[in-house]
Parts: C-alpha cells; sequence; structure tokens
C-alpha cells in the first residue's frame, strides 16, 4: 500500500477527533518520510531547479467551481466575490507548495509542508473574522454562526491539502510541484 493510499484509509477512519494525529504525528512522519526523501532527491539533481511559479488559485476545482456559481447566481458573486475570499491563501499556500517551502532535508521539508497548510487554515479563518459583520447582516445570522461556518472551511481545506498534497503523487499540487514528479523514487521506497 503507497504511503498516500494509507494517509487516506487513516484519513476516513480517523474523523474531525484524531485528524492531529494522523495529519502531524510520528505516523504521518513515517508515512510521509519516504516521500520527502525522494523529492529530496529529486531537487539535489544536477542541473535541477523548479519551473517558473504558476498557480490555479484554491486547487481541486475550488476556484474554477467558485468562479461558475458566481457567475450563474449575482447575489452570491455580490455577497462572496467572484472568487473564493481565500484565495490570496490559496496562492501564498502554492508558492511554499511550489518549491518545497525551500526545505533542503526531508525532516524539513515534512515541517514545512506542515507549516503551509497551518498557515493555510489559519489565513482562511482571519478571512472570516474579516468579513464576520458584514456576512451576518446579509443572512440575518449571529456572528459565531459565520465564525463557525469559516471555521469549519478552514478545517476541511487544511485536510484536504494534508491529504491530498503529499509530495511524490504524481498530483499537478503536490507538495514539490515545480520539480519533476518524484512519484517512481517513493514508489521504490515505500
Amino acid at each position: 500500500m503507497t504511503g498516500l493510499r494509507l494517509l487516506l484509509a487513516l484519513g476516513a477512519l480517523a474523523g474531525p477527533a484524531g485528524a492531529q494525529g494522523w495529519t502531524e504525528g510520528a505516523a504521518a512522519r513515517a508515512i510521509e518520510g519516504p516521500g520527502h526523501a525522494a523529492l529530496m532527491g529529486v531537487m539535489v539533481e544536477a542541473g535541477t531547479s523548479p519551473v517558473p511559479f504558476e498557480t490555479d488559485g484554491c486547487s481541486g476545482g475550488l476556484s474554477e467551481a467558485w468562479t461558475v456559481v458566481a457567475g450563474r447566481f449575482p447575489d452570491f458573486a455580490e455577497a462572496h466575490r467572484t472568487l473564493p475570499p481565500w484565495e490570496a491563501c490559496c496562492v501564498t499556500h502554492d508558492r511554499a507548495y511550489h518549491d518545497a517551502g525551500g526545505a533542503t532535508d526531508a525532516v524539513a521539508s515534512f515541517d514545512a509542508r506542515l507549516g503551509a497548510d497551518r498557515a493555510l487554515e489559519n489565513c482562511v479563518v482571519a478571512t472570516g473574522a474579516s468579513r464576520v459583520d458584514a456576512l451576518a447582516g446579509i443572512y440575518d445570522v449571529p456572528a459565531d454562526r459565520i465564525e463557525a461556518a469559516y471555521d469549519s472551511v478552514a478545517r476541511a481545506m487544511f485536510l484536504a491539502v494534508r491529504v491530498g498534497g503529499a509530495p511524490c503523487s504524481g498530483l499537478p499540487w503536490r507538495w514539490g510541484y515545480g520539480y519533476p514528479d518524484c512519484g517512481a523514487l517513493s514508489a521504490v521506497v515505500d
């Protein structure tokens, strides 16, 4: 079983209460470690440097879907803009993912990825905090419900990037996506 498949299985079993252990603990480090090591190998190969930075905004089709919904529902676009209000958070996150956070060894790579994912989560929460009063007025709901909604979105995004952003996964939004994919190398190590 590859590291990514095992991480997905653990995520399905853990639920929100157990999520911290499988995303940040020793088991996560053991599962992801070979991928980070393989990525470091690709990064130090002679002549290998990241391709120029590109972003898709919020990955997994989130920005694209948001744009479609905003285009079809003008009231939604007026309240929430034509791109996710946390789009800048996603672009900052993509910058870290592009060059593996500047890490030079597997342990630093894991830590940098976790830091980038936590920063994304915190940025989405902060974006919500900046919009609480406006959205509470639009929807005529208490501010704590808006905060809870943004907290839920932030947590879901954190879990999604922890599961779907591992190095060497072959996915276009993987950790270190500015470098050649190292999936074949990590498969040998798994």
